[in-house]
């Protein structure tokens, strides 16, 4: 059924990747308009880790790193930035909520704080560009006049 583009999500082992991609087992769901309804129906599992809650139907969500991901910023350290997630929703972006990952990628919470999310390059090179380097080498972004650090957290 999945070549046809239907993905019954109590079936199967729905998975979301580090970099925004979702996937059924093990192949990747290229129809965007279910990748799209998968983002918005994201829920937190009160067990604990995720869900994908459609309606009645609740399936486990395997997250690779974060449940959703950065998709793109807007704005300048002056006025502040907004970001827009995977699952569509805008919202400003907390400044104080940001760190820099292992792998050098950018993560802030989203949310209301409640979850985390994964800049996708797009989303970090716009704000690398505001990034500045300090005399110790390491970096930070200043927004509204405040220095918020880039730093592994």
């Amino acid at each position: 059924m999945a070549s046809a583009g239907f993905y019954a999500i109590e079936s199967h082992t729905i998975r979301f990747g580090p970099e925004g991609e979702w996937y059924s087992d093990v192949e990747r769901i290229a129809n965007r308009r279910i990748a799209d309804l998968f983002s918005r129906c994201v829920r937190r599992n009160p067990q604990g880790g995720y869900m994908l809650q459609m309606g009645d139907e609740r399936a486990a969500l395997e997250v690779e790193d974060t449940p959703f991901v950065v998709r793109q910023i807007e704005g300048d350290p002056e006025r502040g930035f907004i970001i827009t997630l995977n699952d569509g929703t805008r919202e400003p972006l907390d400044p104080s909520s940001l760190r820099c990952g292992a792998d050098n990628a950018f993560y802030c919470r989203v949310k209301d704080g409640e979850c985390e999310a994964r800049l996708l390059r797009p989303a970090h090179y716009a704000l690398a560009q505001w990034a500045e380097a300090g005399a110790d080498g390491r970096f930070s972004v200043r927004v509204g006049g405040r220095e918020f650090p880039l730093d592994a957290r």
